[in-house]
């Protein structure tokens, strides 16, 4: 995870401000796919704690686990009854047996393709549950999405692909070191004001890699586009849950 490490720890401070949060009803999803208050939890590539008030919902204590000691720090403030351990996950050296749930909200994509389901697998307890979420960022108006996607290119052509939603549910399927996988979804309306939306885009990685200049041309040219809607755009915005358990 050294990649977000060197991206993400610049904006440590509004991360929380600008990004969205998860619904409730994930936790509850998760609870119940676990069936009960686990002994512990650990989340990995935990930023600074987006989700880790949904997670201590669920009334286990919480380790986090994140490369950054900027993000981690900013976890540490404002989350103080978690344990919060500054190291990649590759590195992290999971509790003699194992945890029995393994958490990771919006950052699968950056531990490492080929290890990252055998170390969760082994991070478990047998029987343990792994719990994986994310969002995908749309927009409830197809034309108004039209017109920001015209705004990035506008200034950068190249343009960012996406993965499938629920990429990451097929890959631990497909791994052969889980049963029992399970993909819930959540869908909700977040409207944005134009200052609002400019900190979010700030917060993307693709923004964050590009040189300061580029930056900014970026965000005058969204936030001319909001302003042209009105001063606001909504989102439509996607989250995927994916829960497995490690075999018995």
């Amino acid at each position: 995870m050294a990649v977000v490490a060197e991206v993400f720890g610049e904006v440590a401070g509004d991360y929380d401000d600008a990004r969205p949060g998860y619904p409730p009803a994930l936790a509850e999803a998760i609870l119940a796919y676990h069936g009960g208050v686990p002994p512990r939890l650990v989340e990995v590539g935990a930023g600074t704690g987006l989700a880790t008030g949904l997670l201590a919902r669920l009334g286990a204590p919480v380790t986090c686990v994140e490369p950054d000691r900027r993000m981690a720090a900013v976890l540490a403030a404002r989350h103080p009854g978690v344990e919060v351990v500054v190291a990649p996950f590759e590195e992290w050296p999971p509790p003699p047996g194992g945890v029995p749930l393994l958490a990771c909200a919006m950052a699968w994509h950056w531990l490492d393709p080929a290890t990252r389901c055998r170390r969760a697998h082994d991070a478990l307890t047998p029987g343990g549950t792994l719990a994986l979420f994310a969002h995908r960022y749309d927009y409830v108006d197809p034309a108004r999405a039209a017109a920001l996607r015209a705004a990035f290119e506008s200034v950068d052509p190249d343009r960012q692909h996406d993965r499938p939603d629920g990429w990451f549910g097929a890959e631990i399927a497909a791994s052969g070191f889980f049963v029992e996988v399970r993909t819930e979804r959540f869908r909700r309306p977040v409207p944005l004001t134009t200052a609002a939306y400019q900190r979010l885009v700030r917060t993307f990685s693709p923004q964050l890699r590009r040189p300061p200049e580029l930056r900014e041309r970026v965000l005058t040219a969204v936030g001319a586009a909001v302003d042209g809607f009105g001063g606001t755009v909504t989102l439509d915005l996607r989250t995927t849950l994916v829960l497995a358990r490690r075999p018995r």
